[in-house]
């Protein structure tokens, strides 16, 4: 009678044969937890890290306005480029950065997990140093920004959600590392008696 221990794990939805089964999982069941993810997943992840954390509760609708505003960006800076390029090219050109960080912070928040927190927190810090100095600059120079951008006067062609949505962001990061959804503001390892 073969060894129950040292039996191949069976193929589930969430363990394939087709990939290799670290030796851990084949040893654990493959149970569901109340909040629906895999028991005994804390421990293979790495730590307290629960992929989706941000992404979950009100992070969904965060989500959904990253993506909304990723997807008007792009589509306001392809248009942009593609027809009138030639008359405001930084104009247009920063409409198209913020278009990528926003797609970045879209995926980061969506995905979730330590190098996603970070990728999000970047993309966020990112977008905010970029809405503050894009708006001050097309203020003070209003030559230099024939035509506005996302982040033009702080976004105030778009309601200026582009300015409150990386502070939003932020404060939703933050509050998901104080829950364990999240990097630690430390990261690395605990300071006393930790392994």
């Amino acid at each position: 009678m073969p060894d129950p221990e040292h039996e191949p794990a069976r193929e589930t939805e969430a363990v394939r044969e087709d990939r290799p089964v670290p030796e851990t999982a084949a040893r654990e069941p493959l149970t569901r937890a109340d909040d629906g993810a895999r028991a005994g997943a804390e421990a293979r992840t790495g730590g307290g890290v629960r992929p989706g954390a941000t992404a979950g509760g009100p992070g969904r609708l965060l989500v959904a306005v990253y993506a909304v505003f990723a997807l008007a960006a792009g589509a306001r800076a392809g248009v942009q480029i593609a027809t009138r390029f030639s008359e405001a090219p930084v104009a247009y050109l920063l409409s198209a950065f913020a278009a990528a960080v926003y797609v970045v912070a879209t995926v980061a928040l969506a995905r979730g997990g330590r190098t996603s927190f970070r990728v999000a927190v970047a993309a966020c810090a990112t977008e905010l140093v970029g809405v503050l100095a894009v708006g001050t600059l097309s203020i003070a120079d209003r030559a230099a920004f024939p035509d506005e951008t996302v982040w033009s006067v702080y976004g105030r062609g778009y309601g200026f959600v582009p300015l409150v949505l990386p502070v939003v962001g932020l404060l939703w990061l933050r509050r998901t590392a104080r829950r364990g959804g999240g990097t630690p503001a430390g990261g690395g390892r605990p300071v006393s008696g930790g392994v």
